[in-house]
């Protein structure tokens, strides 16, 4: 079936979703514009208002607009976005909105575990950890300083990795398959440091997810994401996983 017949065969709601998407996509309707109303999607596409409804209130949800009662529908200023339990790579996460992905590295060594990082990894003080520390950018916009320390005995390659053409994440996840994770987020105030690495402003404060993961009963990684706090939202959606029954 040819794409225009597969196109011809869509739900009208999602003829009048993708008319939308492409405007945004293509930059004809800019952050904060306002998309035509139900009335107007009404009379251009010949649909009903319930059909209208559906397609602005799919996009609402989906974090593309944002409507106000009595007023319209603006074009959202869409953050980058995770899900506060999912486990996946940045790049994924960027690619997946259409947007291009790379990653600078800022140094990669080997470390001396400090008391505090030693009871993280539950080791002696002063054992050996290698620790990586990269930029990743979102169409050159860094969205992401990865402050990672990582196993040496579960791990022993890593250092030789070149973290410019894959990710912490993705090489971990084949010599350390995933077993179990943990994850804490937090609000903080950038260091100088970080602050430059990210390009924020001095009165920004960052989201912190501080993650460790475990394979094979130990400990493989520790990291501590600073993500900008303009740039950046967790959100997420769970379904419990018992219900109550009478």
């Amino acid at each position: 079936m040819s794409t225009k017949a597969s196109a011809a065969l869509q739900p009208l709601y999602l003829k009048v979703k993708r008319h939308i998407l492409e405007n945004i996509g293509s930059g004809k309707w800019a952050i904060s514009a306002r998309v035509p109303s139900e009335n107007d999607i009404v009379k251009k596409f010949g649909v009903s208002r319930m059909t209208a409804n559906r397609a602005l209130k799919e996009l609402s949800d989906e974090g593309v607009l944002v409507r106000i009662a009595g007023v319209g529908s603006f074009v959202a200023d869409r953050h980058a976005r995770a899900h506060p339990l999912e486990i996946r790579g940045i790049d994924e996460e960027i690619r997946e909105r259409g947007h291009v992905h790379r990653a600078e590295i800022v140094s990669l060594e080997r470390v001396r575990a400090g008391a505090d990082l030693a009871a993280d990894f539950g080791m002696a003080p002063r054992s050996e950890l290698y620790r990586s520390l990269l930029v990743h950018f979102e169409n050159d916009r860094p969205v992401q300083l990865e402050d990672r320390h990582v196993s040496p005995a579960l791990a022993p390659g890593y250092l030789d990795v070149d973290f410019s053409r894959t990710t912490p994440y993705e090489y971990l996840i084949h010599v350390a398959p995933l077993q179990e994770a943990e994850h804490v987020l937090r609000a903080v105030m950038p260091d100088e440091r970080t602050r430059k690495l990210l390009t924020m402003k001095r009165d920004e404060p960052c989201l912190l997810v501080t993650r460790r993961t475990w394979t094979h009963g130990a400990i493989a990684s520790l990291a501590r994401l600073y993500h900008p706090g303009s740039r950046y939202e967790m959100s997420g959606r769970f379904r419990p996983s018992l219900t109550l029954e009478e």
